[in-house]
């Protein structure tokens, strides 16, 4: 089982990031594994697989150096830089980090990786050059014409954890962040069940980098920065999610019965523009609508204001089968 020891005062400097490459990192992983986590990710897949194939099929230096960076459940370093937290990054800021990697420390980093010696066709150089190149190709082909949208929900997941927050403390929200990861008391986190040596990080800054892809990873940078890397809720990378009853649809207007059935949960304005792919401006006009109707109410959570729905508000969202189920069954008569 791998933990860290985190003191109280890293997990109090603590705090959450975006990162463009991170985004980019998870949508290569995505790429290289071709495997859709929800119908989403596969219409991307299918947009994008076979260009992918295509460039590495042209460039079988940077398809082995990549393969070999993977390793066996452990990532090269040098691809995986972690942020520094000040403030969200450029993507050629932090892409210009893994090009700039000396070509030695790539090396060794990728023998860690593959607990053994660098294959011979690797022994070059470029590797650092090659492996930015291929995440530029991805940023800029893949993630970049959707990045608004995928900033949003990465933004929504942040605000619907810090709301979390304030509720359960620190165990709440870190429990069910990524798979494998929870809080052991202690000041001991466990990140994943693998059998590594526990790391004590304190006096480094500590950072939670949400991804619209299912995957994770951690990462760390001179024993300074240490981020752990998660896929956002299914909710949220999963926008089609949560069904709008036909019925209540009619009633409200699709648009505006979509917000009412996605409050089942606090969720913030930001958080439901990401998931509704709705303006800011028609997600508010909805939410007063039915704050008037008395179908939700908000309240605050931080800097953020969190709307949920009222028991009103929940009959109301039922859906259709729902609400034949809890209906009595009519009376016979003689």
């Amino acid at each position: 089982m791998g933990w860290w020891l985190v003191n109280a005062d890293t997990l109090a400097e603590s705090r959450f990031v975006i990162s463009p490459l991170a985004e980019a990192t998870a949508c290569l992983w995505t790429l290289e594994k071709a495997s859709a986590a929800h119908p989403g990710e596969r219409e991307w897949l299918d947009e994008h697989l076979p260009a992918y194939r295509a460039r590495l099929a042209a460039d079988p230096v940077t398809a082995l150096l990549l393969k070999a960076a993977r390793g066996r459940n452990w990532t090269a370093d040098f691809l995986t830089p972690a942020p520094t937290g000040e403030g969200e990054p450029a993507f050629a800021e932090e892409l210009a980090r893994v090009r700039a990697t000396p070509p030695e420390t790539a090396h060794a980093d990728i023998e860690v990786a593959l607990r053994g010696p660098l294959p011979e066709q690797l022994r070059r150089p470029d590797l650092p050059e090659r492996a930015a190149g291929l995440l530029e190709w991805v940023w800029t082909r893949t993630v970049l014409p959707d990045w608004p949208r995928r900033r949003r929900v990465a933004e929504a997941d942040i605000v619907a954890r810090v709301g979390r927050m304030s509720q359960g403390g620190w165990a709440a929200v870190l429990d069910d962040m990524r798979t494998g990861m929870r809080w052991l008391g202690g000041n001991r986190l466990q990140i994943n069940t693998y059998d590594y040596p526990p790391r004590r990080i304190g006096g480094a800054r500590l950072m939670f980098v949400p991804v619209t892809p299912r995957q994770a990873w951690t990462a760390w940078t001179a024993g300074r920065h240490y981020a752990l890397v998660y896929p956002c809720s299914g909710a949220l990378a999963e926008p089609g999610r949560a069904p709008v009853p036909e019925a209540l649809g009619r009633l409200l207007g699709p648009a505006r019965a979509r917000v009412l059935v996605l409050l089942a949960a606090p969720k913030s304005t930001t958080h439901l523009v990401a998931l509704t792919d709705q303006g800011l401006g028609s997600v508010g006009r909805h939410l007063k609508v039915l704050l008037d109707a008395g179908l939700v109410r908000r309240r605050r959570a931080g800097r953020s204001v969190l709307y949920y729905r009222t028991p009103l508000g929940d009959a109301l969202a039922a859906s259709d089968a729902d609400a034949r189920a809890a209906r009595p069954p009519p009376t016979l008569r003689p």
